[in-house]
């Protein structure tokens, strides 16, 4: 997409403007979104937006179609978005410094395809598992599912392909690798992430303020533990 002068704001639908902030995955490009998304929620166009939802690179905002056009509402969107740019200082999503350790149980019945993992990378599992826990993830994102985390800053030596086939189920807490990224199911759901570890660690709960344990731009620290030391884990085994 070279030539793209970016912020970009295009129409997304009859009633939500795109804002797309630039075209790969980045911490600087992920950071920027959501001091956009704040400076907009600052603002006084934001009487009229419904609801904003950030991406990896991407601000979606739906707004009340029946009180401002299209045309009107890109025009005062330019505004907030025009007054930042990447290295700017403002507001900013991350929580001072916080890090969350989420502890797994890698590999065996817990992490199905962490051999899959290690034989796409040339590596050891022992070596996936280093890898993968000595890495510290910024949340990206949050999304598929309530609460589902998409972690950005894995080691791209243990990146695999998603299954060709999605599994019908799969158990809260599991740890994921999908491409270049990492995350966790939440609650137990079907997915095509590749599964390399479980964690016991309540990551939603509708009855939590806020429901979700890791929220955008919380720090993640994947810390490995002993089965032993976990008697509850092994209450559902992922689906084959």
């Amino acid at each position: 997409m070279s030539g793209v002068e970016y912020p970009r704001i295009v129409s997304a639908s009859d009633s939500a403007i795109l804002v797309e902030v630039g075209d790969g995955i980045s911490e600087d490009v992920n950071r920027e979104v959501y001091r956009i998304r704040d400076a907009i929620e600052a603002s006084d166009v934001s009487e009229y937006i419904v609801e904003m939802i950030p991406a990896y690179r991407t601000l979606l905002v739906e707004y009340v179609a029946t009180e401002v056009s299209d045309a009107d509402m890109r025009a005062e969107l330019e505004q907030p978005i025009n007054e930042i740019s990447v290295d700017a200082g403002g507001t900013d999503i991350d929580s001072s410094g916080r890090t969350v350790e989420v502890p797994v149980v890698y590999g065996g019945e817990f992490g199905p395809d962490l051999s899959d993992v290690a034989a796409h990378a040339g590596l050891s599992e022992d070596q996936v598992i280093d890898i993968h826990s000595s890495a510290t993830y910024r949340v990206y994102m949050v999304g598929f599912a309530p609460g589902f985390p998409y972690l950005g800053g894995m080691d791209a030596r243990i990146a695999c392909p998603r299954l060709t086939t999605p599994r019908v189920r799969i158990p809260a807490g599991s740890v994921g690798i999908a491409e270049s990224q990492t995350g966790i199911y939440p609650n137990e759901s079907a997915g095509g992430w590749r599964i390399i570890g479980r964690s016991p660690k309540k990551l939603f709960d509708v009855d939590m303020e806020p429901p979700s344990v890791l929220e955008p731009g919380a720090m993640v620290k994947f810390v490995q533990v002993d089965s032993a030391e976990l008697p509850d884990i092994g209450e559902s085994e992922v689906e084959k």
